[in-house]
């Protein structure tokens, strides 16, 4: 067992979000208008789920109501993914993309 050196453990380097392309770590989940919710129902799925102020709520739901959809949140994918999951979960119609 003599003259083998013992292998040497070098310590992965991850990169710092910083930086990540902006592109490859945000992504959006935007809700679109539904002719079935109700304007009331929707404030209160995103007070619910995002803990927006009742105001903030209101806006983002009159975004979906005028302009047809509104993002709802930014971050990564795999968290896009599962605020739209639960979306769906209360029956609002949301999808993930790129920001």
């Amino acid at each position: 067992m003599g003259g083998m050196a013992a292998p040497q453990v070098v310590p992965v380097e991850t990169p710092d979000t910083d930086e990540v392309p902006a592109s490859d770590r945000q992504w959006v989940t935007i809700v679109w208008d539904d002719p079935v919710n109700l304007m009331t129902y929707v404030t209160w799925v995103f007070q619910k789920l995002f803990g927006y102020s009742r105001e903030r709520a209101e806006q983002l739901m009159l975004d979906v109501h005028h302009k047809g959809r509104a993002v709802v949140s930014t971050g990564a994918r795999e968290r896009m993914e599962h605020d739209a999951s639960q979306l769906h979960a209360y029956g609002l119609w949301a999808t993930v993309d790129r920001s």
